[in-house]
């Protein structure tokens, strides 16, 4: 008897976004109208899909049906799993394919009322601009009262198409393609244990899929999965489905956590993998035109499926190969009286390694590269390539070497005891513009100090939540770490009478800010064509910013609206407000009004508050060695040779 859980609650789960039908909004509507690769208007795109370049495709070519079949097939898309890759990648569909509904599910009520409130469960920039265009929709023009303007010439209208339910039997009922975007973790027991793919989630959802789905709907592989996983997907709906045939894909992302927009706006590819049949290619050709309405043709690119699955933990081992290789010139650096950035400076500038991922610190962190190279080789020992496997768990072994050396060195440098001693930590994330508190590096350096049994140890991050931070310690081994860990909203508060500061992520706050010339302003209704910044919305939604349009006007004592110009949130449909003694918009409110929570550090406060010899640990290289020194600082930085 199967006992792998079912991603649905009960069948009689019912939501609003479980209505099916066609959102009104008119083809013609969509935010990219301007820009090289957006010159075709939406409606010849929506209604002559032939004018378009075809798709390059491999393999077989016999059956091929039209793009103009295709196009008219797809009109709901459902998105299993509301995290960090389904929310933002269905967001994004919605809004550059308005005349199609897409429907996140999840059957975690919390997180689906969180994506339906002010409140999203993620952070990314750009992302809350980006789901209230599509999930609220758009109003005619207005004018500075909120009401309409006959005289504005802004009076195209947008109907809601993104929707997030719980309903996800009724969902996957009525979709045209269902994308699987659910956790694939690394099993914590059994066989392959720490190394292997925890399938139970993304199981259950196929078996779903399987039982739902109508005729034809096309199973999208989103999740990070091991290759061959279309054959269980496959196999799993002939056991349930005997007589039906369903096609499919593996579209993997490759997202990066703090700039998940930006690379969904401007991908460097999407990958498509299908099977060499008619019906594989017809599925690919279906999923390519709705990525198509904003990225160009030649960036879509298909493979076989074995090819495209194994394409997402190939690239990720890659990259984590060149933050490995760096970090273990670091440590010759530091023996040697070299300087590791400039090595990888001067390496970078040969074209074929350029400079991406050489920035030596504490190693990878994060949800995705860990696990996926701890597949990677136990697929490799799996199918009895053991060299293999061994030449990619070296990668992991550098990454742990990184990490320990550095606590060790904390350690080592406050003369190998720290009874009676405050540590403070600046930066828990993996990385910089995310809130994303899982698989952090800044985790094992705890573990090793706890060891060492210091008075307390105190972190600060302007974004990790208290509640995620220490969920995370618990994982860990020490009875007393919850008593010891302290979380602060001050970093000056975490600082205060420390006897040593550890920099363990690479927010920008904790640079040492130079003095610059202040920087000329660009007109605000230039069209961002060839990039994105997080701080200009207006821009990433492809909409009108003029110059008498002011910037949103944030009352004293009351949530932030947006960062959209005014006349587009005028626009936007109201959203519904949140119950009273609302937690979500304290927090907002409180972080709002902490001016320490976004502006850079003083470092030069700090150095009074600190105590001698004020030991500064920088374990991500965005310290200026000069500068520190000016204030009294005893710095120690991963790549250079200790000075203390």
């Amino acid at each position: 008897m199967d006992r792998t859980p079912s991603l649905t609650g009960s069948e009689d789960c019912t939501d609003s976004s479980s209505n099916c039908s066609v959102p009104d909004t008119p083809a013609n509507w969509s935010p990219n109208v301007v820009g090289e690769h957006y010159s075709i208007p939406m409606d010849e795109i929506a209604l002559q899909p032939v004018m378009r370049a075809d798709l390059p495709l491999s393999g077989a070519r016999e059956g091929r049906i039209s793009h103009r079949s295709v196009r008219r097939q797809i009109r709901n898309v459902c998105c299993i799993g509301a995290g960090y890759v389904g929310g933002p990648t269905a967001a994004m569909i919605a809004l550059h394919n308005p005349y199609i509904r897409v429907t996140v599910v999840d059957r975690d009520e919390k997180r689906i009322r969180a994506w339906n409130s002010r409140h999203l469960p993620i952070h990314e920039p750009g992302l809350n601009d980006v789901v209230r265009a599509a999930r609220d929709g758009l109003r005619p023009g207005v004018d500075s009262t909120g009401h309409f303007d006959a005289s504005n010439e802004e009076t195209s209208t947008r109907a809601p198409n993104l929707f997030f339910s719980t309903a996800c039997a009724e969902t996957i009922a009525e979709a045209d393609v269902v994308m699987i975007s659910v956790n694939t973790p690394t099993k914590r027991r059994g066989q392959g244990a720490g190394r292997a793919t925890d399938m139970t989630a993304f199981e259950g959802a196929t078996r779903d899929v399987a039982t739902h789905s109508k005729r034809g709907c096309i199973i999208v592989e989103k999740s990070t999965v091991p290759c061959k996983t279309g054959q269980l997907i496959k196999n799993i709906t002939q056991q349930h489905r005997p007589e039906l045939d369903f096609p499919v894909l593996s579209n993997p992302e490759f997202l990066s956590e703090g700039t998940a927009i930006k690379d969904l706006m401007r991908p460097d590819r999407v990958i498509i993998g299908c099977e060499s049949i008619p019906s594989g290619i017809a599925a690919a050709e279906a999923l390519a035109d709705l990525y198509a309405s904003w990225v160009p043709r030649e960036r879509i690119v298909t493979n076989n499926i074995w090819s495209a699955e194994l394409c997402k933990l190939t690239a990720n081992a890659m990259l984590a190969q060149r933050i490995s290789s760096i970090n273990s010139i670091s440590a010759i650096c530091e023996r040697t009286g070299a300087d590791v950035g400039e090595v990888a400076k001067s390496i970078g500038l040969d074209r074929r390694i350029g400079p991406q991922f050489l920035k030596a610190g504490l190693g990878f962190g994060g949800s995705c590269f860990r696990k996926d190279i701890a597949s990677l080789t136990y697929l490799a020992e799996s199918l009895g390539l053991p060299e293999v496997a061994a030449y990619w768990e070296q990668v992991l072994t550098m990454n742990n070497y990184q990490r320990d050396r550095f606590a060790l060195n904390v350690i080592a440098k406050l003369n190998n005891s720290l009874r009676g001693k405050k540590i403070t930590i600046l930066g828990y994330a993996f990385k910089k513009d995310t809130g994303d508190a899982r698989e952090s590096p800044a985790l094992d350096v705890i573990q090793i100090l706890l060891e060492e049994g210091p008075m307390s140890i105190a972190m600060f991050d302007p974004l990790c939540s208290e509640a995620d931070i220490r969920y995370e310690l618990s994982a860990l081994p020490a009875a007393d770490v919850q008593d010891v860990v302290r979380v602060c909203t001050d970093p000056y508060e975490a600082c205060e009478d420390s006897s040593a500061v550890l920099v363990l992520t690479d927010w920008d706050m904790f640079k040492l800010q130079p003095r610059s010339a202040p920087v000329k302003a660009q007109p605000v209704d230039s069209p961002m064509i060839a990039s994105f910044s997080p701080s200009t919305p207006a821009d990433l939604l492809h909409l009108p910013q003029r110059s008498k349009e002011k910037p949103p006007t944030i009352v004293k004592d009351t949530v932030a609206v947006g960062t959209l110009p005014e006349g587009i949130i005028a626009r936007l449909q109201p959203q519904a407000d949140c119950e009273t003694g609302c937690e979500e918009c304290s927090l907002v409110r409180k972080s709002t009004s902490s001016k320490q929570r976004q502006e850079a550090i003083d470092w030069s406060r700090v150095a009074t508050l600190v105590r001698q010899p004020k030991m500064l640990f920088d374990g991500r290289n965005v310290l200026d060695a000069a500068g520190m020194d000016a204030l009294g600082f005893r710095l120690e930085t991963l790549g250079r040779a200790s000075t203390v």
